[in-house]
């Protein structure tokens, strides 16, 4: 009975964790993708970042670069509507994350 119960969790959660990989995975058609170029500009007046690559990977633009303050950035766009899908920040030693938080609590 509890190793029964024990199995079904465990096949329960390989199914989550791979419905949850899969959702990373843009789908947007070719046809409607936005040009690369179209990206870079946008982040680097919105955002400051210097961009150092645009590739794809699993349907998705996949940017790095840099912020404004030189942390290291990895980014996910979908390519048809260029809006963020996932964000990564490696800080620097001295980094500080207020940036991408908003506005502090009060203190």
């Amino acid at each position: 009975m509890k190793s029964a119960f024990i199995a079904s969790t465990a096949l329960l959660s390989l199914l989550l964790n791979g419905y949850a990989l899969a959702d990373e995975d843009c789908s947007d058609p070719v046809s409607d993708w936005q040009p690369r170029e179209t990206l870079r500009q946008q982040v680097e007046q919105q955002y400051g970042w210097s961009v150092q690559r645009i590739k794809v990977d699993d349907g998705c633009y996949k940017l790095k670069g840099l912020d404004r303050k030189g942390n290291a950035i990895e980014a996910s766009y979908s390519p048809a509507s260029l809006h963020l899908h996932t964000l990564e920040i490696h800080f620097r030693d001295d980094g500080d994350a207020r940036d991408y938080l908003g506005s502090p609590l009060t203190e």
